[in-house]
Formats: structure tokens, C-alpha cells, sequence
């Protein structure tokens, strides 16, 4: 556990002269990254609802006698929720408040990294194994629900992204920095809108032509570029972007001011938010080889008169 409770104080002269821009140390030691943690209630809470309906699944499917792929079960729990455990219970749980590269990277790796592990496990495959009646129509109705099809588009993905990573670049990250609220909220919120980018393209919730692929698939190029436009102008600013100074009361020897932070917070976001999109772009290319495949092939099965008629459709719905 972290032993000193500081706070930031505003910002009120931004001289390079100042101790804002002291150039000292800018990262802590390894073994002090791995020995802070904390505990915080929303992310216990979060982890043991998810685990707990998950694990719930799994054992609804044994008395079944129908077998769930271990390895989904480890990717969901070790790589998943650890990873959740990781980011908010950790270092940079611990010191999100206080450093921005902590802020930022939680945030990011909340939206990109976690969500992907996450549905490595396929929990809405598995729901939809396990549920039935009422509350699978339910689901399904969600799925196929136009908020959740406007999150899962691919046009959608690099908008939020370029949106939310701005707000770093104003002094509203100042003030969620230090709410407690707040940062319960990006505890929950920040991973399930990430679910609900990444999902459609991991488990094939919603139905895509290879057409529509292939523009999503250029988006992701497109979002490449603006995702790292925040990180770019944080990395090269000059200037406290944020509004608070440096942080009030005893740090550690390895705290960096409040200019290196900055910096330093570039830097991850940029790298982590053109990591993340690696991923994505050879899943959509896996998808989009197969309904291409499975188009070409329902062609191929078409007869000489039901292609000619399918033909003939195509001309006639050509604008004039």
C-alpha cells in the first residue's frame, strides 16, 4: 500500500524556471511498481459480479453436460479480470489521482486492452449457450438494439477515442483526476464501453457484408491517425494543460514534475492507443475473409437462372 495521501494543487505559475520543471526522475523503481496496491470497493464489487455471473454460466453448462473450452475460462479470469485487477488495484489505481501518465494510461488500457482480453472469454457466447426463453430474447434484443449497434460500429470506435482522449487536454481531466466519483465511474464505465466496441468484432454479434468491413476496415487506418493526436499534443505542449501543479505534501523521490508527467502521459497514451488498434485490424481482416468466403461460396451455389434473375435485380436497382 502506497503510505503518503497527497492531493494536487492548482496551477499557478508555469515558468520554466519553476520547480513545475525540475528534470528529475520521472518513473518509479520496478519493485515499487509491483509492491502498490490498494483496495478499492468498486473494483472488488466489479470483478466479483462479472466472475461470479460468468463462473454462474459455466456451471449451468456442466450440469448440462456440455463442455466450455478451458482456456476461454483462464482467458476471462487471468487475462481478463486480472488485467481490471491489474490497472485499477495497482500502481496506477493507486497514483491516478496524483499523476497524469497514471490517469491517462489507466483510462486507456480500460477502454482498449482490458476489453479485448476480456472477450477472449466469449461471455456473450457463453450467455447465449446458457440462457433461453425470455431472457435470451432479451438479450438478443439488446444486441441488435441501435445504441448497441452504434457503439460496435467501427465508425464510432476512433470518434470516442479522439473524444475522450481530448478531454486530456483541457483542464476537465484536472477535475476528474480528483474526484473520487468520478473515478468510480471510469472504473465501470470505461471498460463496458469498450466492451461494446470490441465485442461485434470479437464474437460476430451483429451481421457485417464484406462491403461494410471493408469500410470499417478503413477506419481503423483513419483511426490510427487521430488516436494519436492527443498523445502528440500532450508529448510536445509546453504549457500545464490540465490546470493543477504539483502535487501538495511528501512524494516519493522518483515523482516527476508536473511538465515531465505531462510529457510522460503523451507518450504511453499515444504508444498504448496505436498499439491497441494492431489487434483489431488483424481481427477484422480474419472476418472479412470469412464472409467473404461464405459469400463467394453462396454464389458459387446459385444456378445459371437464379443468378441471371439476381442479375437482372442488381441492373434494375442501379440509379438512372
Amino acid at each position: 500500500m502506497r503510505q503518503d495521501d497527497t492531493a494536487c494543487a492548482p496551477l499557478e505559475v508555469a515558468e520554466f524556471s519553476s520547480p513545475l520543471f525540475t528534470n528529475r526522475a520521472i518513473t518509479p523503481s520496478f519493485f515499487a511498481f509491483l509492491t502498490t496496491w490498494q483496495l478499492d470497493p468498486v473494483s472488488l464489487a466489479t470483478i466479483v459480479v462479472a466472475g461470479g455471473l460468468y463462473g454462474i454460466g459455466i456451471a449451468n453448462l456442466r450440469r448440462r453436460g456440455i463442455a466450455w473450452p478451458v482456456w476461454r475460462s483462464v482467458a476471462f479470469y487471468l487475462l481478463g479480470l486480472g488485467s481490471f485487477a491489474v490497472v485499477n488495484l495497482g500502481f496506477l489505481g493507486v497514483y491516478s489521482s496524483e499523476l497524469r501518465w497514471a490517469f491517462t494510461t489507466r483510462i486507456a488500457l480500460l477502454l482498449f486492452a482490458v476489453p479485448g482480453l476480456i472477450s477472449l472469454g466469449s461471455p456473450v457466447a457463453l450467455a447465449r449457450i446458457v440462457l433461453s426463453g425470455t431472457s435470451l430474447k432479451v438479450t438478443e434484443a439488446v444486441l441488435r438494439s441501435w445504441p448497441v449497434r452504434l457503439v460496435g460500429n467501427a465508425v464510432f470506435a476512433p470518434v470516442f477515442a479522439l473524444a475522450a482522449f481530448s478531454l486530456f487536454l483541457t483542464p476537465i481531466a484536472g477535475s476528474l483526476r480528483g474526484s473520487t466519483v468520478a473515478g468510480n465511474i471510469i472504473t465501470v464505465a470505461v471498460p463496458l464501453i469498450g466492451l461494446l466496441m470490441v465485442l461485434p468484432i470479437i464474437e460476430h454479434t451483429t451481421q457485417r457484408s464484406s462491403f461494410f468491413i471493408t469500410v470499417e476496415f478503413l477506419l481503423v487506418f483513419v483511426e490510427l491517425v487521430l488516436d494519436a493526436i492527443p498523445g502528440i499534443i500532450l508529448r510536445l505542449n509546453n504549457h500545464i494543460l490540465d490546470g493543477l501543479g504539483t502535487v501538495a505534501g511528501s512524494v516519493p523521490s522518483w515523482f516527476p514534475s508536473p511538465y515531465h508527467d505531462q510529457h510522460l502521459s503523451g507518450d504511453l497514451l499515444w504508444f498504448i492507443a496505436e498499439i491497441a488498434d494492431i489487434p483489431i485490424l488483424i481481427l477484422m481482416f480474419v472476418r472479412w475473409s470469412k464472409i467473404d468466403r461464405s459469400e463467394a461460396k453462396s454464389l458459387d451455389d446459385l444456378s445459371d437462372e437464379e443468378m441471371e434473375a439476381l442479375t437482372q435485380e442488381h441492373l434494375r436497382s442501379r440509379p438512372r
